[in-house]
């Protein structure tokens, strides 16, 4: 049965997608294949800076 309504869902959603909620707050979107999403990619360069090093957890091993 949920396999039926989330196939039935999908085949009338629109380009914008379906919003999941979790206690009537939105929590994750569904959106179809091949969206445009390409144009995110880049938007936010020199907008964020990063302090620190950012391939790093900021947690060190002493090594003995």
């Amino acid at each position: 049965m949920f396999r039926k309504q989330c196939i039935a869902l999908l085949n009338h959603s629109g380009p914008e997608g379906i919003v999941i909620t979790r206690r009537g707050r939105p929590a994750a979107r569904v959106i179809p294949e091949g969206s445009g999403c390409a144009s995110l990619i880049g938007s936010m360069k020199g907008k964020v800076r990063v302090k620190g090093d950012a391939e790093t957890t900021g947690v060190f091993r002493r090594m003995n």
